[in-house]
């Protein structure tokens, strides 16, 4: 039976940048598109030979901006897809878009091209908030642009919203929520601000304006329980979906199933190895035009990294985790990492039902110290029966620093 893969193709072109964005993007490159067009074509038909072993899935346009790369670019990337022959029917294919580049005219083109699932950066109701932030589109066009998408045949509608912004309150947040329900998307993804080093944002990360840690987890707390009351069941840390409209492209990062990048700084788990293509668009081109190496990054992941990958996704999701899963990964004992998920379910962080363990409202607040915490475990059990201790505390040391780097086949969980 063939094995499935997920694509991802990194579009990096944008209008212009957001104060808080921390991805790989250009503003004012137009003259770049069509050659960035080109050059992803001919990536992924360079990957024939390896697509052919599997079928493709789910397919996830991101930036960047994609909406804003124009509708007969991302055709024509998507056509080269199809003529490899993998790509099945019923994929679902993601298009991120921003509410002041799209039309509804560009997506009927999208639509009937086979796109069949949009994400909208939203971010806000509040119109003086998002000025604030760079964003170039005011709620109106939130509303009308989930509205053209409607009528161009997408029934899958993804929004995205950001809380803990600069000087945003809880009725404020409160307030999002309610108008973006209005909008009645199936899909819901609520981030918290993060502040990246180097973007506009980050000189204000000390600032009175930014709502404190707090007030952040009351907004998130509000936002589970009001989305819960509507129908929208948490599948992740940040992730909502109406049963049915889960993302099965994103789905593949948290259970750790393989997928194919294309694009510059696209990444890449494939064959056991993680990889990325270089991050800058121009040497991308460069390097796919002369036939010179474009990827980079290339690790081979052991299966310890593989399990502790597993904990540290799969309590990422309401999934979350079990020891006959665990050890089909590393053939590892197990008993001090249930000894610490029972120790903090025993506190009201975690529930363990049917013998997994998963994340409550409460936990997913202070997840990051608590993996943390279980991935130490999981390094202690290895003591037991291996090395020295030295050398698993050096081994910890680098897998916490791989983690730090970035960021099951369970049928029922992926079909709700």
């Amino acid at each position: 039976m063939e094995k499935c893969v997920g694509i991802y193709i990194h579009i990096p072109f944008c209008a212009s940048k957001c104060a808080y964005c921390d991805f790989y993007s250009v503003a004012g490159a137009e003259s770049l598109m069509d050659r960035y067009t080109n050059a992803v074509q001919k990536h992924i038909a360079e990957w024939s030979p390896q697509l052919a072993g599997y079928l493709v899935d789910t397919v996830y346009f991101g930036g960047g901006t994609p909406s804003y790369f124009g509708d007969k670019r991302l055709i024509a990337i998507l056509d080269a897809l199809k003529k490899q022959g993998r790509l099945l029917k019923d994929s679902e294919i993601t298009l991120e878009a921003n509410p002041d580049s799209t039309s509804y005219h560009d997506l009927l083109k999208l639509r009937r091209a086979g796109f069949n699932r949009i994400s909208l950066g939203v971010q806000s109701s509040d119109d003086g908030l998002l000025k604030s932030l760079g964003r170039r589109h005011d709620f109106r066009r939130s509303e009308q642009a989930v509205a053209d998408a409607r009528k161009a045949g997408f029934y899958n509608v993804s929004i995205d919203l950001i809380y803990g912004l600069p000087s945003q309150t809880r009725e404020a947040w409160a307030e999002t929520l309610t108008k973006a329900m209005t909008l009645k998307p199936e899909h819901v993804s609520c981030y918290g601000l993060k502040i990246e080093p180097g973007t506009p944002l980050y000189e204000l990360r000390e600032s009175p304006f930014i709502p404190d840690g707090d007030t952040q987890a009351d907004m998130y707390l509000y936002a589970v329980d009001m989305l819960e009351r509507l129908g929208y069941y948490q599948y992740e840390i940040s992730n909502f979906a109406k049963k049915g409209f889960r993302s099965a492209h994103n789905l593949k990062y948290w259970l750790g199933q393989e997928y194919i990048g294309f694009g510059a700084a696209a990444h890449s788990f494939v064959g056991g190895q993680r990889f990325n293509c270089v991050r800058d668009a121009v040497k991308y081109c460069e390097g796919i035009e002369n036939g010179t190496p474009v990827i980079e990054g290339i690790e081979t992941i052991t299966d310890f990294e593989r399990a502790g990958e597993y904990l540290m996704l799969g309590l990422r999701t309401s999934l979350g985790v079990c020891e006959e899963e665990y050890r089909k990964l590393y053939r590892g004992g197990f008993d001090r990492i249930a000894e610490k998920l029972d120790y903090y379910a025993k506190h009201g962080f975690m529930q363990k039902t049917d013998g997994r363990w998963s994340f409550t409202p409460r936990g997913f607040l202070v997840s990051n110290v608590i993996i943390g915490d279980v991935l130490e475990a999981q390094a202690e059990q290895r003591t037991l029966s291996a090395p020295p201790w030295d050398d698993a505390r050096r081994e910890l040391d680098e897998q916490m620093t791989f983690f730090s780097e970035r960021g099951g086949d369970v049928e029922w969980f992926r079909g709700m």
